[in-house]
This record gives structure tokens, C-alpha cells and sequence, in this order.
């Protein structure tokens, strides 16, 4: 390999042949590398563990506490039944927003699928009810009005987002949660000075080489970025994690490659994303499921012409059986086109699940490809 084209294009041959490794292609053989690689990784990850035993074992230790804690009875269960609900509350959210950013093969929309409904669900239920007091339970399994009317006056956007900021903001840090491993990848790669099997980090160490050259806007902006965390620290990652960036794992990589301090990096990425991008997140989903602004995309729905009043039917119908739902009016007539839309949007969630559990055993089956490339490399070097 003394000649670096030929190795060069032996590596793109190597991707090439990697991404071909997909369930619809060759199906037998991504599971067998699937169930290797999971196999490989158990092993790594159990090493670890024993390599950390005595805090696997004070870990232990705390969880049996806890869980005597649990189940003794006493005046003191009452507050473990509450820490229990908002425990489980908050991990579901932080690992929806950990899914959404961890980027095993593709992150899962769980903004879109979870959050951003659930929001707008509270929403319309607030301006319905004129009230955020939902009574608990059913909350948050399902929303319905108090039974007290509620005082005069109209519901304020303010009390709708403190209604949902503990899951939004679990959700953003899920998110930072999310953005660690490339920061760990680059920083393990620059401390050790082995060369990284990334792709992103040696895409990114290409663009460095040729960033005086650069012309095309994607690594432009890409630049941009790198630029910006590496000049201006804290306020560059603080802003680039503020908003909506799908070129944040760069930023990720930009600092574990100059051995930006870990508190520095995540310490911006949490409150970028867990503060400042979710309320910005949150209040364009409260502002556009208001009840005037709904009723208007309602309208101009059933103005376009033809399909129009066909359209707006189902949405009216949806609407009106939300109403209904939540004054516990629940064995009133429903009008019969209700499920539609729900059942439009449950089919869409399992497809994207679907898509997501595919693309990991697709990520990890590759990366088995990838070990063994590695490991004849290796092999032909030692000959």
C-alpha cells in the first residue's frame, strides 16, 4: 500500500461494498453480521463493566436500597409513588431525546412522532378547557377538562409552556445526551494519535486539509461551523446548539478534536438545546395549534377548490371528538370519521419505528463489515 491512491481506492471500494450490506439486498447476511457484532459488543461492554466493578457494585448496592425502599410499607410510600411517576415521566422523555440525536444509522424523529403532538395536545385541550389543571390521573395518559369551571378569563401561551416544560426540557437533554459520542470519538482519536475508523472524523480532517479550497455551500456552512466553535468557544457551540442544525455532530467533532473541555462542550450543548431550542421549538407548536390559528388552517383547507370540503370534513370531525373526548362526554356519539387522521398518524409512527429498528441492525451490521476489512488490513501489513 505504499501507494496512497490505490489504497484510497481500495477504501471507497471497502464503503461501497459496506453500504450494500442491507436487509433488502442481501438479508441473510446482515443478520448473521447483525448478531456478531451484537455479540462483539456485548463483550466490550461487559470487559468495561468488570473493569468498573466497584462502581457497578455501589450501583448495585444503591438500586437494592432503592428497591427495599420500594416495596417496605410506610407513611413514606406516598412520596415514593410520586418520585416513582415523575422518574419514569422524565427517562422516558430524555430517552426519546437521546434516540432522536444518537444517530444509529438515522436518529428517530421522536420530536415529531412524540413530543411535538403531546404539546399540541395540551395545547388544544388548554383553550378548550380555558385550564391547564388536568386532572391526575388520567394526565399525562389522557387529557380531559377539571370538572370546576374555570375562574373568568382566557388561558395564557405562559401556562400552557410550564404545563409542558419538565418533558420538553427532558427532551433537550435527551438530545445533548445524544451529541457525546462523536465529541468522545474525536477526543479519544486526537489523544491517541490512532487514525479513527469514522467516516465523519475523516471527512472532517479532510475539510480541514482542503479548507482554504473549499467552494461548494455544504462544506462552506460546514467551515462556517468549525470556525465559529473553534474561534468562539462557548457562545459558538452555545449558538449552533440553539438552533435547528443538522450539522451540530460536526461541532461535536470540532471540539473533541481540539480538546474543547467536556463541561464546556456539554455544558453548552445542554443549555442550547435543553433551554433555549426547546422553548423556541415548543412555542412555535403552542402558537400554531391555538384554537383561532387551527380553526383558520381549517378554513382554508376546505377553500381549496374541489377536494376541498372533502378535506376539511375529517379534520372537523377529528376536532369535534377531541371536544368531546375531553368534557368526559367519552360514551356520547362519535361522528364516524374520527379515527381517520389517529389512524393516518399511528401507521406513520409504526413505519418510522420500523425504519428506525432497520437502520440499527443495517448500522451495526456494517460495522461488523467493517471490523473485518480492518482486521485484513492489518493482516496483509504484517506480512
Amino acid at each position: 500500500f505504499a501507494d496512497s491512491s490505490l489504497l484510497s481506492e481500495r477504501k471507497r471500494k471497502d464503503r461501497e461494498e459496506r453500504l450494500n450490506i442491507v436487509l433488502w439486498k442481501q438479508p441473510l447476511v446482515t443478520l448473521q453480521y447483525f448478531f456478531l457484532e451484537t455479540l462483539i459488543n456485548s463483550k466490550e461492554w461487559t470487559i468495561k463493566l468488570w473493569h468498573r466493578r466497584s462502581i457497578l457494585v455501589c450501583f448495585l448496592l444503591t438500586l437494592a436500597m432503592l428497591t427495599a425502599t420500594y416495596y417496605i410499607e410506610g407513611t413514606h410510600q406516598q412520596y415514593v409513588r410520586y418520585m416513582e411517576k415523575k422518574f419514569f415521566w422524565c427517562a422516558y422523555w430524555v430517552g426519546l431525546g437521546i434516540l432522536s440525536s444518537v444517530g444509529l444509522g438515522t436518529g428517530l424523529h421522536t420530536f415529531l412522532l412524540y413530543l411535538g403532538p403531546h404539546i399540541a395536545s395540551v395545547t388544544l385541550a388548554a383553550y378548550e378547557c380555558n385550564s391547564v389543571n388536568f386532572p391526575e390521573p388520567p394526565y399525562p395518559d389522557q387529557i380531559i377538562c377539571p370538572d370546576e369551571e374555570p375562574a373568568g378569563g382566557s388561558i395564557s401561551l405562559w401556562a400552557i409552556i410550564s404545563k409542558v416544560r419538565l418533558e420538553a426540557c427532558m427532551w433537550g437533554a435527551g438530545t445533548a445526551i445524544g451529541e457525546l459520542p462523536p465529541y468522545f470519538m474525536a477526543r479519544a482519536a486526537r489523544l491517541s494519535g490512532a487514525e479513527p475508523d469514522d467516516e465523519e472524523y475523516q471527512e472532517f480532517e479532510e475539510m480541514l486539509e482542503h479548507a482554504e479550497t473549499a467552494q461548494d455551500f455544504a462544506s462552506r456552512a460546514k467551515l462556517a461551523v468549525q470556525n465559529l466553535v473553534q474561534k468562539v468557544g462557548f457562545f459558538g457551540i452555545l449558538a449552533c446548539a440553539s438552533i435547528p442544525n443538522p450539522l451540530f455532530d460536526l461541532a461535536g467533532i470540532t471540539c473533541g478534536h481540539f480538546l474543547v473541555p467536556f463541561w464546556t462542550f456539554f455544558g453548552a450543548t445542554l443549555i442550547g438545546k435543553a433551554v433555549i431550542k426547546m422553548h423556541i421549538q415548543k412555542l412555535f407548536v403552542i402558537v400554531t395549534f391555538s384554537k383561532h390559528i387551527v380553526e383558520q388552517m381549517v378554513s382554508l383547507i376546505g377553500a381549496i377548490p374541489s377536494i376541498g370540503p372533502s378535506l376539511q370534513k375529517p379534520f372537523q370531525e377529528y376536532l369535534e371528538a377531541q371536544r368531546i373526548k375531553l368534557h368526559h362526554r367519552s360514551d356520547s356519539a362519535v361522528p364516524q370519521g374520527e379515527n381517520w387522521l389517529s389512524w393516518m398518524f399511528e401507521k406513520l409512527v409504526i413505519v418510522m419505528v420500523c425504519y428506525f429498528i432497520l437502520s440499527i441492525i443495517n448500522s451495526m451490521a456494517q460495522s461488523y463489515a467493517k471490523r473485518r476489512q480492518q482486521k485484513m488490513y492489518s493482516e496483509e501489513k504484517t506480512k
